[in-house]
């Protein structure tokens, strides 16, 4: 499978319905207890960019982006509206969001991660999607600038820094990122009576790992 590098209409995710899934395996012993299992490390999304339409106009770009992408075939960009900032939804990305490792004297790259926390426990998230001229990095507590102290490769979530951050330095990102996706299903059925109804196609879509 190809990824291409575009996002789904921003316009048309807003507004669909979705969010992490995990897999457990669960057996129930004879006494009653129970042994649980993960096999994932991560959780995988998905959505129903079918409750994003409101028009008939929003169809016919849903059908132009299927098409393109070959149904299944192909993955692409997501905006998950519901969290796509590296801090707080309602500011903007600051170089102290999040800690993305620390200092070795040696280490170059680091891969950009958010992190989710409940009481003691915390759940580390790769970010392989940051959106293009969103990132900032900082390390030790300083601000350091794009073409100037670090690059990032926006396809894979990786910051490069020109030095490697001295031992013992925490280094920090803040960032936009979209989740990388593609349509879980080959068929898209979509009836004008039943839109013109109320009736929305349904249109899932499923993350990937990239």
């Amino acid at each position: 499978m190809a990824f291409h590098d575009v996002r789904f209409p921003a316009n048309l995710s807003f507004g669909s319905v979705g969010g992490p899934e995990r897999r457990s395996e669960i057996v129930t012993l004879a006494s009653g207890y129970e042994e649980r299992n993960s096999p994932w490390a991560h959780s995988r999304r998905r959505y129903d960019a079918g409750m994003g339409l409101r028009s008939l106009d929003d169809v016919q770009a849903l059908l132009a982006f299927f098409e393109a992408r070959a149904g299944q075939l192909h993955g692409f960009r997501w905006k998950d509206w519901s969290d796509y900032r590296s801090g707080q939804h309602s500011a903007n990305p600051a170089f102290t969001d999040q800690v993305i490792g620390e200092g070795d004297g040696e280490t170059r790259l680091f891969q950009l991660t958010k992190a989710y926390v409940s009481g003691a426990t915390r759940y580390v998230r790769p970010i392989t999607k940051p959106v293009l001229d969103s990132v900032r990095a900082g390390v030790g507590g300083i601000e350091l600038f794009p073409g100037e102290g670090y690059s990032v490769d926006h396809g894979l979530g990786i910051v490069s820094f020109d030095t490697p951050p001295e031992i013992g330095a925490e280094v920090t990102a803040g960032f936009e990122f979209d989740v990388p996706v593609r349509f879980d299903a080959d068929h898209i059925a979509v009836s004008v009576a039943s839109y013109q109804a109320g009736a929305m196609p349904q249109v899932p879509i499923v993350e990937v790992r990239v």
